[in-house]
Order: C-alpha cells, then structure tokens, then sequence
C-alpha cells in the first residue's frame, strides 16, 4: 500500500500526463482539419464529382431550353435551321473550348488570359499549378472543364437569340470560334480565373457578367450589324410587331432553362460537401418566381394585357439577376432582385424596340440589362456573413459595405462591356465586308429552312393543306402546282 502523501503524488502525476495529452490533441486538432482540407477523403471527392457532373449536365440541356424557346419565339418557316442552329455550335464549342478556351479562361498566366494548359494536356501532378483558379475544387479536371464548357455554350446561345431570322449560315461557324476560343475566355480569365477583376474582389458566382452580359453585348452588336427583319418597322416608324409562331413552345423553353438553373448556380460551388448549394438553389429559385409575377403584373400594366412571352422572359430575367449574388445574398433579397429583374426587363423590351434594334426573343433586355442589374446588386446586398463565408469581395451598401464593392461591381460591368463590344464588333463587322453577314430579301422571305438548308421544320408549312389543293405560293415556285389528289371523296363546293 502506499502512503496518502504517494496517493497525492500520483494522482497529480495522473492530472498533469491528462493535461499534456489533452493540450496536444488541441494542437493536432487544427492541423488535422487542415490536412483534411487540404486532402480531401476519396469519398469527398466522389460526391463533390457526381454532384458537378449531374450539375453539367443540367447546364447542357439548357440548349434545349434555348432552343424550344428561340423556335417558338421565331415563324415556323425559320424554326428548323434554328434546331440546327443551336445543335452546330454546340459542338463547335466543346471543340474550341477544350483545344484553347479553357485554358485561356483558367489556365495560369497574366491578369488578361491563361497562357498554359492547351488542349488540356497536363501531366496528373500538375493540374493545380496549371490550373491554379480552380484547385480550390478536387475534383478532376475533365469534371471541371465539362462544366465550364456548358457555360461557354450557353453563352454563346445568348448571342444568336437576337440574330434570328435573317443571318447567314457563316456567321455560326466564325464567330462560334472567336467566341468560345478568346472573347469568352478572357472574360471568363478576368473573373473565375485569377484575373485582373478577381483580384480585386468581383463578386459574379456563376455568371450574370461572364455569362450573360458578355454573350447580350455581342448579340447588341450583331443585331445592330445585321438590322432589322424585312417588315420589322415601318416607313412612318411604326414598330410592327412579328408574333412567334408557338408560346406553348417557347414557354416549355422557359420551364427547361428554370431547370438548368439548378445546375448553373448552385453547381457553381464545385463542390456538394458544405451543402451551400442547397443555399443558392433556394435563392435562384424564389427570385424567378418573383420575377415571372413581377414581369406579368407590369405587361399588365404597360401593355393592358399580361402577355405570354413577356411572363416567360421574366424567369429568364430574373435568373440572369441572380446568377451574380446567389451565393452572397439572403432570400429576401434575391426576391427583390428577382422583382426588379422582371419589370425593369418588360420596360427594356419595349424601348429597345422604339429605338430600332430588332431583338425576336428579347435577348438583350433578359441577359443584358438583368444581368447588369445582378451583377450591381451583389455590391448592394451582399450579406457579411455570406461574404466572409465565400470569401470574395466585401459586404454590400445595404449592409454598412459602402460603395466599395458597388465600385467594383461597377467598373468590373463597364469593362467586360468595353472589351466585348470591340472585340465582337471587329468579328461581325469584318465578317459584314467580306463574306457578308444577312441573308438576301428573297432567302429571309423564303425562310432560313428551305434558303439554308432546302428543307424544313415544319412540312405543312410548305406544303399547304391535306385535301389535295395548291399549297402556299413559295411552294408553288420551289416545285410547282401540288398534283389533285383522287381522296374518293366529293369534291368540295365550288371546286372545278
């Protein structure tokens, strides 16, 4: 036995090994969790893949989304070489981009453009260095670029919206390259990728700038190269209106582009782990609702009745506002942003009309001016707590920030706008002196299917009605009277 002097002695010895073994475990604590975050588990990993894989694809079928709506918006004479239209450059981007535009947009370099990574040939042990604005992420790098060439297509998809009807088939092909290969890219480079703009805290999460605005300012300067359609305006200045053939095709269109939202803003964490996309759908979500009611109530008002199209539009509108802040801002505040989104995007459709700039879908007010909006919204409701979680930029006006994250905002706006302008406007205008850029009278009044491509999506259309008579005049010229059909059936009154 021992004496109650070593009974004491040894419970301090006790005490004080429990002390150090206690200290020491809060040591290794942090630098545990760092070495998990710096290397996260494989399993990590494997969620945080499929989740940006199911969020790629999302953004993929947004070209049918754009598609349905661009065909419903148009006449049916058009509507098949849109199909087509959309289908070309897709592929026309995923090539381009893999071979140069990614490595552009994320590849490292200067603070204009990535210089290294071309045709994603880096060596497994690389990656990171190469690709250092996206080794925030583990997840592979083929996972990386499948998004982000989603992003560029859709991009681009924005700038043929207000180029429908009338443009030749060359246009496609040439500006999809300068597009996907440089214009977008270094957008994309001055904003995700480590840029001059990121460097100085431009908040635009998934795009309302690098997105959005880029592919409206070139569809400004296309729309404006190209001019109006045949019949859009009249002598005394009058605008004509040239109703689309399908709203039910146009809103399916609307209802399929909501839904890659899901993918394009909340996928935009590249990673599921932290559950903020759960967050950011909430915030997508609720601001398109506000602004499909907020656009219907102000066609309502504006234009006395709540019509179809500008309803729909005001979902697009209200999520290209969103797109910016989504991840920064709190619901409520994404409600407003919505709300606003969707009226001001009424009132732009209307003016841009009055000014003469012929735009079928409304492509400029829903990703133009909305995604202006967005992007200077974030400076004005970014929320602390989000911002410190993110970690870009500062909090907005509305939350004690003051004007400095506005200012950014502000000046990241007015230079992607500057660069694009020029940069599309060399492309169409170029384009316009040599290879010519606008179908001839006879070709948009015949329609882009039959002038394009010597076909159509819409065999009625061409062909006239089933009961055997002439069909329409343009018919008549590609191939002559449509034989009497012998149905068995009396003829109708008055038929010779």
């Amino acid at each position: 036995m021992i004496g109650f002097k070593g009974f004491v002695r040894k419970k301090k010895v006790i005490m004080l090994g429990a002390i150090a073994s206690a200290t020491l475990l809060m040591l290794l604590i942090p630098s545990l969790a760092l070495a998990q975050d710096a290397e996260p588990s494989a399993e990590a990993i494997a969620i945080d893949t499929v989740w940006v894989m199911l969020a790629a694809f999302l953004v993929f079928f947004m070209q049918a989304g754009f598609a349905t709506l661009e065909a419903g918006f148009c006449r049916t004479k058009n509507a098949g070489h849109i199909a087509w239209k959309n289908l070309v450059n897709l592929a026309i981007s995923a090539l381009v981009f893999w071979a140069v535009g990614f490595a552009i947009a994320f590849g490292t370099g200067s603070g204009f453009a990535g210089s290294s990574g071309w045709f994603m040939s880096v060596a497994p042990d690389q990656v990171n260095d190469v690709f250092a604005s996206l080794s925030i992420s583990g997840i592979p790098i083929s996972t990386k670029y499948l998004f982000e060439f989603a992003f560029a297509a859709v991009s681009l998809a924005i700038v043929y919206g207000a180029l429908l009807e009338r443009t030749k088939m060359i246009v496609y092909f040439v500006f999809a390259v300068a597009f996907t290969g440089f214009i977008y890219p270094v957008v994309g480079h001055w904003i995700w990728g480590g840029g001059w703009l990121a460097q100085l805290g431009m908040q635009d999460f998934a795009g309302s700038t690098v997105v959005h605005l880029v592919g409206a300012t070139a569809a400004l300067v296309g729309a404006v190269a190209l001019g109006p359609r045949i019949g859009k305006y009249g002598k005394d200045g009058s605008v004509r209106p040239i109703p689309g053939h399908s709203m039910t095709l146009a809103l399916l269109g609307v209802i399929i582009l909501w839904l890659g939202w899901f993918g394009f803003n909340p996928g935009s964490t590249l990673g599921a782990m932290n559950l903020s996309f759960a967050d950011i759908a909430v915030t997508t979500n609720l601001a398109a609702a506000s602004g499909v009611l907020s656009a219907m109530f102000t066609a309502w008002i504006v234009m006395g009745k709540p019509d179809i199209g500008m309803t729909g539009n005001g979902a697009i509108a209200a999520l290209v506002a969103i797109t910016a802040p989504c991840a920064f801002v709190e619901p409520w505040a994404a409600i407003v942003i919505g709300g606003v989104a969707g009226a001001v995007m009424v009132l732009a459709v209307l003016g841009i009309d009055r000014i003469k700039i012929d735009d079928p879908i409304g492509a400029l007010s829903c990703h133009g001016i909305s995604g202006i909006w967005g992007t200077l919204s974030a400076g004005l409701f970014a929320s602390p707590a989000l911002v410190e979680k993110f970690g870009v930029g500062k909090a907005g006006l509305f939350y004690g920030g003051g004007f400095s994250q506005l200012g950014v905002q502000a000046l990241g706006v007015a230079a992607v706008f500057a660069f694009v302008l020029i940069t599309t406007g060399i492309v169409f205008y170029g384009l316009k002196a040599t290879t010519g850029i606008r179908l001839t009278p006879e070709q948009e009044l015949a329609g882009s299917d039959f002038a394009e491509h010597g076909m159509w999506g819409y065999l009625e259309h061409f062909l006239g009605p089933d009961d055997g008579t002439d069909g329409t005049a343009l018919a008549d010229r590609i191939r002559g009277p449509v034989p009497t059909v012998d149905t068995g059936r009396p003829s109708p009154a008055g038929a010779s």
